[in-house]
């Protein structure tokens, strides 16, 4: 029985218009770093120092920790400065979702890789609280945990703090490479979505249990495997 989902944000659960590749791109390029198509989708989904430090060496550059500071403080400058002119919303369906499988008992986590000052400004425009009587029960983000994904610190937090024990009555659900890595790495059911910049096909090589074409579709999933129990 399914007794948590814990759903990556950008790109999962939020459309925000894929402005945090540009943002990260952004300020890597201005470090002076190459920045390859390949490499900033590798690193989509971990905690944005992370991808910071592996796209600078990437490009050719040396990235000392008063670099990495700055170009993250240059990141959120940036993403801010997008999310104002373009503001985040939610994905079709995935408020809809969310109350159903709440109404289930279910609980609702989001993961990110973002800081909790980022997480913090998109939940406020998209008007999602968290709590008692709220559309979330727990929110996690990558500056909370020891490391972002891969880890599967994240999604374990998540855990803890919905109070839920069994690895196997969770699901997470994201639309990186590194969200469905994560998802492996905690012993959850991993699904993968296609709402984000990824194809169908990019995901399905890399380990995972189910690809579905958005959040919207995980009631109906979860349905599915009930049936099957």
């Amino acid at each position: 029985m399914i007794k948590l989902i814990a759903c990556d944000m950008a790109g999962t659960t939020v459309d925000e218009h894929a402005d945090v590749y540009r943002a990260l791109e952004n300020c890597v390029r201005e470090t002076g770093a190459e920045v390859a198509p390949e490499n900033l989708q590798a690193w989509m989904g971990a905690e944005k120092r992370e991808a910071i430090t592996a796209l600078i060496t990437l490009g050719g550059g040396i990235p000392e920790p008063a670099l990495v500071d700055a170009t993250f403080d240059r990141f959120r400058e940036l993403l801010f400065s997008y999310y104002q002119q373009n503001p985040p919303v939610a994905l079709p369906g995935v408020s809809e979702a969310f109350q159903s499988l709440s109404a289930q008992g279910i609980k609702i986590a989001l993961t990110t890789g973002f800081s909790r000052d980022v997480a913090t400004v998109i939940l406020e425009q998209l008007g999602w609280g968290v709590g008692e009587g709220e559309l979330l029960d727990a929110v996690v983000t990558a500056d909370e945990v020891a490391a972002g994904r891969p880890a599967p610190y994240m999604i374990h937090r998540a855990m803890e703090l919905t109070g839920i024990r069994d690895v196997r009555s969770v699901i997470a659900a994201g639309d990186t490479v590194n969200d469905l890595q994560a998802a492996k790495n905690s012993g959850v059911l991993a699904v993968g979505v296609l709402t984000g910049e990824l194809r169908r096909e990019d995901l399905e090589v890399h380990a995972h249990d189910v690809i579905l074409d958005s959040v919207e579709q995980l009631p109906q999933f979860i349905s599915h495997l009930a049936l099957k129990a």
